[in-house]
Formats: structure tokens, sequence, C-alpha cells
């Protein structure tokens, strides 16, 4: 697994925001997981420069404005999350949740000193 950093897009409609970026730039679908509530969490390809995007089901949800939950996150794909992350938080950076298995990965997420938050993890292998 070779690491790798990518944007991840919190918009107010994931499907809607999908198929836009499906439209304009020709995206790919890489990985789609829907929630039953009607939300989506994708992971895009132009070209093979990846990007995150996730939204509820409703033009109605506001976007996130909260320190806690910001608009813009990065992901951090590597082969050994639990080591990077307490790397991580020694340096300075806050739990925002602990390194678990959720949705087929390996994954946890950190705010940095700055308020950017980074989600640390890898796929899990079937």
């Amino acid at each position: 697994m070779i690491p790798s950093i990518a944007p991840w897009l919190t918009v107010p409609v994931g499907s809607v925001a999908v198929e836009f970026y499906r439209n304009a730039f020709g995206a790919e679908e890489v990985f789609r997981m829907d929630d039953p509530g009607g939300g989506c969490v994708a992971r895009l390809s132009i070209s093979g420069a990846e990007f995150w995007v996730s939204g509820g089901p409703t033009a109605s949800e506001v976007l996130p404005v909260a320190p806690s939950d910001p608009p813009i996150r990065m992901i951090l794909t590597v082969p050994n999350p639990d080591v990077l992350f307490a790397q991580a938080i020694s340096a300075g950076a806050t739990v925002q949740y602990p390194v678990q298995e959720a949705h087929g990965w390996r994954l946890g997420r950190i705010a940095d000193p700055f308020g950017h938050h980074w989600e640390i993890g890898h796929p899990l292998t079937v």
C-alpha cells in the first residue's frame, strides 16, 4: 500500500454532489456507501486524482460550521493507522474519535493544532 492524502468534502446532499462531480469532471466512483437515512459517503476519482464526498439526504441540512466537524478534512491512507495516529497525538493532535474498525475501514480521526481534521486509516481487506 502506498500512503496517500485525499481531501474530504462535506456537502449538504451527498448523492447530488456525487452526480455533479460525475457530470462536471467525469469522476468515477471508487467506493460508495449509502446511509439508510439517505446520506452517502463516496470516494471519487478524476483521472486518478481521488477525493471523498459525504453529505445528508436533503438540501435542508446545513453545512457543518463547528470546529468539531469542518466542511473539508483530509483522509490519510497508510498501512498502519494505529502507529501514525499515536504519533499525531504525541505531537499535539487531539482525538476526535479513536482508531477502530467500521464501514470496511480501520480508521480514526484527529484534529491538528490548527483546526484541520485528519482521518487516518486504511480499507480492510476481505
